[in-house]
């Protein structure tokens, strides 16, 4: 297991103009990470692309690998024009992938409004087509490419699985984020359980939680079924974190791990002491 975090754990940093994505790699670096995930936020790769090569320099001088590249992405509702643009836009982004020199790309699939199950199975044979043709083309950089389990529209374990199985193609999976199943009320310990055989690439990543009945005030959004969650440091939160990363160590994952912090403490901070947590945790199991 390689360990590491995601960029986008720091972007309150880069947004607010105390980090550049350079600092954010040396600070990565810097408390012992494995591995670094670049996810655009707060900087544009494809309106700045001579960041790639900023961002491959410092992380050899760094001595940290690249483990992925993560991006926004959305199919449903277009219509045949709009469909063929945004399948164009990230062929884009597999070409900046590729530059990055990393292996493992998350593209967004799907955001709507109507979140059910009808809609969902109706679009499926478009979004599979859609994935179909950005791992094509991902698989001449021996890229694979993946979904991950947020946005409320494909989060449930069972819709991420639908859609990999309709893709059915050797390199699309998912990226797996332990806490992002919380968002629509669905156990982390029994998602993770359900979709490890198919994943790609784990985010670690916490929440606090409150019943719909409370409420908590600033900070907190709501899950489809309307309870209250917050972002937390991971092995701070309500996640039985202990538990949901037995499940990922007993399937025999053996590949990056990327920390994701979006609570309301410092980012660095919490970037690091979760990050500390995992490597505690994952070494006593």
């Amino acid at each position: 297991m390689k360990l590491g975090i995601s960029t986008y754990s720091l972007s309150n940093a880069i947004h607010a103009g105390e980090m550049s994505i350079q600092d954010v790699i040396v600070y990565i670096a810097s408390i012992g990470a494995d591995h670094a995930e670049i996810v655009p936020i707060g900087f544009n790769l494809t309106e700045n692309p001579e960041l790639i090569d900023v961002i491959k320099r410092q992380a050899k001088e760094s001595g940290i690998e690249l483990s992925g590249y993560a991006v926004g992405g959305n199919f449903s509702g277009l219509n045949d024009e709009q469909f063929q643009q945004e399948l164009g836009r990230l062929k884009r982004e597999v070409d900046i992938a590729a530059a990055l020199g990393v292996k493992k790309m998350r593209h967004d699939v799907a955001s709507s409004k109507d979140l059910s199950i009808a809609n969902f199975l109706s679009e499926l044979p478009r979004l599979a087509e859609a994935c179909q043709t950005i791992a094509d083309y991902a698989a001449q950089y021996g890229i694979t490419t993946s979904v991950e389990n947020h946005g409320y529209y494909i989060q449930h374990s069972d819709r991420v699985q639908a859609l990999v199985l309709a893709v059915e193609r050797p390199n699309f999976k998912t990226t797996l984020d332990v806490g992002n199943f919380l968002c629509v009320d669905e156990s982390p310990v029994s998602a993770v359980r359900n979709n490890m055989s198919i994943a790609s690439m784990v985010h670690v990543k916490d929440f606090y939680y409150r019943p719909a009945t409370d409420n908590p005030g600033e900070g907190w959004f709501r899950s489809t079924s309307g309870s209250w969650l917050r972002g937390a440091i991971v092995g701070h939160g309500d996640i039985a974190m202990t538990d949901v990363l037995r499940k990922v160590k007993e399937s025999g994952y053996d590949d990056f791990i990327s920390i994701e912090f979006e609570g309301m403490e410092d980012c660095r901070t919490g970037a690091k002491l979760g990050f500390d947590y995992v490597k505690r945790v994952w070494n006593e199991l």
